[in-house]
């Protein structure tokens, strides 16, 4: 007699297989907020499912898609980064094997992953394995959740505010900033940094700046920066809210001038790590609090 299955595990394979569909569907990679939000619009739920947890406040589904996940990323499937989710050639294989069977071979790539982890490492305490991963699925939760108010903030910046915003961080890295482009033509070149307060020292930076949260910045974008960089020991900087097209960052890795390009993702961890270093009233434009709970050692 066949075992019945769970109501979790259920939604699990439903939105497990629904959540890879999306990221493959979208050329490989999304915020983990629009695959949710893609599920929610196209996948049929019961009211259990829908439900809220008394405790953490978030949905049922969600947190069960939040926990399988966790299967695929040491399955190899699928990989999470600042809360955007990107699938793996490995992970459009797995597609192929129905929801059902794709569930069942991440789950059991986890259990491999977390038996040859405790063998190699001894000295851990013994944590139940669902423990950790509920764990480590909240954990998640709280990490997506926390992104998405940094980039909710950031959006509702205007052009010039986040212009402001990328030479608030340079000054905190040690740049000094003599120039950043008032409103009109810039000529290409929103801020100007140095290394030394006089600018007698290589490199000079010249940083352009565009503020798409939605948008990728094209190849075209790329050149025309490189275009500009006329002097011996300049340094092109690209800062985007938004993202690089794989064609940009090629060109930008290829090009005979040194490109650096910092994405959304890259820019709110530069802001992170160089925070401390912020007077009061600058990290008045973009705050943050660091909120410190019990993690997983994994």
């Amino acid at each position: 007699m066949a075992r019945k299955k769970s109501q979790s595990k259920a939604v699990a394979e439903k939105t497990v297989f629904a959540a890879l569909n999306i990221l493959k569907d979208a050329g490989g990679e999304a915020r983990g907020s629009e695959v949710i939000e893609k599920i929610r619009e196209s996948v049929e739920f019961t009211d259990w499912e829908k439900e809220r947890y008394e405790k953490t406040g978030y949905i049922r589904w969600e947190s069960i898609l939040h926990f399988y996940t966790i299967d695929c990323m040491k399955a190899g499937f699928m990989r999470k980064n600042k809360g955007v989710w990107s699938i793996t050639d490995e992970g459009e294989e797995a597609i192929k094997l129905g929801p059902e069977k794709l569930l069942e071979a991440a789950s059991r790539k986890y259990k491999e992953w977390s038996i040859k982890n405790k063998k190699s490492d001894k000295t851990e305490p013994e944590v139940d394995e669902d423990v950790s991963q509920n764990q480590q699925a909240l954990i998640d939760q709280y990490e997506q959740e926390a992104s998405e108010g940094i980039r909710n903030f950031i959006i509702c910046l205007n052009p010039y505010e986040f212009q402001d915003l990328v030479a608030v961080l340079l000054k905190a890295m040690g740049y000094f900033i003599p120039y950043v482009a008032t409103r009109g033509k810039d000529g290409g070149v929103d801020v100007i940094a140095y290394s030394d307060p006089l600018g007698t020292k290589e490199p000079r930076i010249k940083v352009q700046i565009n503020h798409r949260p939605d948008a990728s910045v094209s190849v075209d974008d790329i050149r025309q920066l490189i275009g500009l960089l006329s002097k011996p020991g300049d340094v092109g900087l690209f800062v985007t809210s938004g993202k690089f097209t794989s064609e940009s960052v090629r060109s930008a890795r290829e090009s005979h001038k040194h490109i650096e390009l910092i994405d959304f993702t890259r820019f709110t961890d530069l802001w992170q790590q160089y925070y401390p270093k912020m007077t009061d009233e600058e990290k008045n434009s973009l705050p943050l609090q660091p909120i410190y709970f019990l993690g997983v050692n994994e």
